[in-house]
């Protein structure tokens, strides 16, 4: 029998919270600036783009103590438990004179109006305890999820770059802290579950989990938040009961095995990336363009796939490469094909009680070509407008031997292009052969128009995605690249 303990315990900068009345909707932003009037942080979008709101989050990981930048307005505070929070007001230089970060932002002109400020320096804080000294790219990485109207990103980047010159991680409080922090976070995750009336479950493992979500399947599950998040502060809803997944580190283990790499399902997308654009290198674009840096750290595939939205940018490309889903109710476990797990709009092949454990994509064999394209208005922080992911193998003379396309947005579901595959597989891999699979595309899709895109826009595209494919497969995509640089 599990024990079960009534109180969200977490570290507030220097201070311990114990929460025994708490709502499984209050965001994190919520509850800092109204109850505890710690208003640096700041709302803007309420949906995790913006970046006003970011703070860190340090969880115990591998008995060391690992900080996150995330978006407190879809940070649920149920799922803080065990976690060290830091906010702007917990930043402070020596003798108290401003933090390194702080006082290069002002130093290099990097702040206007103020409102994006305290964003912009948490998220740069979080880069400069990972690299005080880090490249333009990872510091536009860092930012991508930070918006400012105000300053523009010159600047910003500049007080970036400088940062380390101000003063080393080393020297940082956190730095000192994290000794004391870990035997306070240790002490709080005492193996207990944690329950708060009807609202709020924090399993104390993924053994624990499975038995509270099949005896509590009408319950939602929260990983992230990326998603759910938005339903609280976009769409009113209510989420409760809810269980809280994103702490149980068997969620968030990464299994390569012989010919296969397994993905559990809380692991965030930040986490992911490393191991999967090491196999799949052709990953690495898309991956780096999901939302923003906050986003990716909270976000996890288990979720991305688990929702089932058609305009999830990770099913198209794991349906290409075969990928087998995991999934778990109670004791009972059963595998499935990714493809088979959508099978209508907001329907999928899930029973009451039944969550997704983790995901298993096989690896590329030698020679494979394989590629994958994220279409949307914006290049970074953007809803897909379409994803589309293409694989072929080609025979010694040259003809198609396999080919699996799949997009995402162009459906109801995540879906295989299976008449445009049927096209394409017995025929040489030459240019003629793409055009007789475009007229194909309608056979297999009918998308619709909304406010990203018209049908007629979505076909086009879809058709041209393969053309690009082809060219790349050929070697004309690199010279085109070069040409238009």
């Amino acid at each position: 029998m599990t024990e079960v303990s009534n109180a969200i315990r977490f570290i507030l900068n220097d201070e311990e919270i114990t929460l025994t009345d708490i709502k499984a909707d209050t965001t994190l932003l919520d509850w800092l600036r109204l109850e505890r009037r710690l208003r640096g942080s700041k709302e803007g979008c309420a949906e995790g783009d913006c970046g006003a709101c970011t703070v860190l989050v340090g969880r115990l990981m591998d008995d060391e103590i690992i900080y996150d930048s995330v978006t407190a307005c879809i940070r649920f505070v149920g799922s803080l438990h065990g976690t060290h929070v830091v906010t702007i007001e917990h930043l402070r230089g020596k003798d108290g004179i401003l933090h390194p970060v702080q006082q290069a932002m002002v130093d290099h002109h990097g702040s206007q109006c103020g409102f994006c400020t305290p964003g912009f320096v948490m998220s740069l804080y979080g880069l400069w305890m990972r690299n005080p000294e880090p490249s333009q790219t990872a510091i536009e990485k860092a930012l991508q999820g930070n918006l400012c109207r105000c300053t523009g990103y010159a600047p910003i980047i500049r007080a970036g770059k400088a940062m380390g010159t101000y003063g080393q991680p080393q020297a940082d409080p956190l730095w000192a802290e994290r000794i004391a922090l870990k035997g306070k976070i240790k002490a709080i995750t005492d193996g207990r579950r944690v329950e708060i009336s009807d609202q709020i479950i924090v399993p104390a493992n993924l053994d624990d989990f499975a038995r509270v979500y099949e005896a509590n399947p009408q319950a939602t599950i929260v990983a992230g938040s990326t998603d759910v998040g938005l339903w609280v502060t976009k769409f009113m809803r209510t989420i409760s009961p809810v269980i809280f997944i994103g702490h149980l580190p068997e969620l968030r283990r990464i299994a390569e095995n012989d010919g296969e790499v397994q993905f559990y399902a809380g692991v965030s997308y930040s986490e992911a990336l490393p191991t999967l654009t090491t196999h799949f290198p052709a990953m690495a674009e898309l991956w780096n363009r999901l939302a923003g840096e906050q986003i990716r750290n909270m976000g996890t595939i288990g979720g991305n796939i688990a929702n089932g939205s058609p305009i999830g940018d990770t099913p198209p490309p794991l349906i290409v490469l075969g990928a087998k889903l995991h999934l778990r109710r109670g004791e009972h476990r059963r595998e499935i094909k990714l493809e088979d797990y959508f099978l209508a709009y907001g329907k999928q092949d899930r029973q009451p009680g039944e969550f997704v454990e983790s995901v298993t994509i096989p690896l590329l064999p030698a020679g494979e070509k394989f590629a994958v394209y994220k279409i949307s208005k914006r290049r970074e922080e953007d809803i897909s407008t379409l994803c589309g992911a293409f694989r072929i193998s080609v025979d010694d003379a040259g003809n198609v031997d396999t080919a699996r396309i799949a997009f995402g947005g162009m459906a109801a579901t995540p879906k295989r292009a299976r008449a445009v595959e049927a096209v394409l597989v017995g025929q040489p891999w030459i240019q003629a052969t793409i055009e007789a699979a475009i007229a194909a595309f309608a056979e297999d899709y009918q998308p619709i128009s909304d406010m990203r895109a018209s049908a007629e826009y979505r076909l086009l595209t879809a058709q041209n995605l393969l053309k690009r494919f082809y060219l790349e497969t050929v070697g004309q995509g690199q010279r085109l690249k070069r040409e238009v640089a």
